[in-house]
């Protein structure tokens, strides 16, 4: 296990990732999570995706279902399932399997098929040849492609690979999902915040088209771009069913969830009312659930340190692309209204939260001992934002 643990890190730092060894077939021991929190992050300029995952690989789904959080969320009370909207998925290096794995998750979870053959499904390599193949990015690819379909089933994908995690790289990859027509970029991956940050927030104040970022895996702390003022950013919690079925329980903030003050980005215009803003931009906006130990089920057959098959993963990357797909839901119920797509999808989230009933507002957990910038609170919070969605009331504010 020590050479294993050796190895993992020199990856890590090689590849711009944190990855931490599975644990072995034969352990018994209680906790099998695989943690990232407490690592390093890559060097300023490069991004990791916040995924975590739990138990060992198995030949079956384990976790959540499509079900149960739609059941969850509120989102089965939805009738539009988002046709008519692309979702871009943006990530590093390449997953050669992707398309085979969403077809084993789509089958597994009777969820309609998505091709290239059918026109539902595109892969795009954004410097135009095919990155090498990275096994840590291609599993937050399927966590990201098939859990947006889930959410968002009748929408298309194109998932957009990135040549490399630089900063640099992503960026380019994210101009070309809009310009193949993505209404919704989700970026489940995040790096340190540095100093020319704001120079790449243009990337996402494009009309028309809403942007959703991962805030961070290892509890207080500001990353980019979810620092950006044009970005959702999403937070974590941990997610309590009232039952079987996936009724709502409760949520509390899961640990891990990325959030506080940016060092470098001013307070937008929507957050004016935050109390204790000191003038930054807050971080997260949103939340959704995070949380491994009630992670989501996974299909992933490239190996990921020996393992291959369903994982159970969570991480704030989790609900990156599935706010993107409930902002794709919406956009495709404002097309039918003659709308155009969401821009900023801030400015009506935040208006939103001044009505009782649009989000779960976590009021209990932290993400840290720095007091309150670690401590949810009732309204907007450093460690949750908003809150999570409740989907069915909270997507007429969005439609309107």
């Amino acid at each position: 296990m020590a050479y294993k643990h050796v190895l993992a890190t020199w990856l890590g730092a090689t590849l711009g990732f944190c990855i931490m060894p599975l644990q072995a077939a034969d352990d018994t021991a209680a906790d099998h999570s695989v943690h990232q929190s407490g690592n390093p992050l890559p060097a300023p300029g490069y991004a990791r995706p916040p995924f975590h995952i739990t138990r060992n690989a198995t030949t079956g789904p384990t976790g959540l279902t499509p079900v149960k959080v739609a059941k969850f969320y509120g989102i089965d009370q939805i009738i539009n399932q988002g046709a008519g909207q692309t979702i871009a998925i943006v990530d590093a290096y390449d997953d050669p399997n992707i398309e085979a794995d969403l077809g084993t998750f789509s089958k597994a979870f009777s969820l309609p098929v998505c091709t290239s053959g059918n026109g539902c499904f595109k892969k795009i390599y954004a410097s135009g040849s095919k990155p090498s193949p990275n096994a840590g990015w291609a599993l937050e690819m399927a966590l990201d492609v098939e859990w947006a379909h889930a959410i968002a089933p009748q929408a298309k994908i194109i998932l957009v690979e990135a040549a490399s995690n630089s900063f640099a790289n992503l960026m380019k990859a994210i101009d070309v999902a809009v310009k193949n027509g993505a209404s919704v970029v989700s970026m489940s991956f995040g790096g340190s915040e540095f100093s020319s940050e704001t120079s790449y927030d243009y990337h996402f104040n494009v009309p028309n088209v809403s942007f959703t970022a991962s805030s961070g895996d290892s509890g207080y702390g500001v990353e980019y771009p979810a620092a950006s003022p044009y970005v959702v950013a999403v937070g974590g919690t941990t997610m309590n069913l009232a039952d079987a079925t996936g009724a709502y329980g409760s949520e509390t903030a899961w640990s891990g969830s990325g959030g506080g003050q940016s060092a470098y980005e001013t307070q937008p215009n929507y957050q004016t009312d935050i109390a204790n803003s000191n003038g930054k931009r807050g971080v997260p906006d949103v939340a959704y659930g995070a949380d491994p130990n009630i992670g989501f089920a996974v299909y992933d057959s490239l190996k990921y340190n020996g393992q291959s098959g369903w994982f159970q993963v969570g991480g704030t990357s989790a609900g990156a692309p599935q706010w993107a797909a409930l902002f794709a839901v919406a956009n495709s119920i404002r097309a039918s209204a003659s709308m155009t797509a969401l821009t900023l999808p801030d400015a009506d989230l935040y208006p939103a939260a001044t009505t009782v009933g649009n989000f779960h507002d976590v009021t209990s957990g932290t993400n840290g001992t720095c007091g309150t910038l670690c401590t949810t609170a009732a309204g907007y919070d450093y460690v949750t934002g908003l809150g999570s969605p409740i989907t069915n009331h909270l997507m007429s504010s969005l439609t309107q």
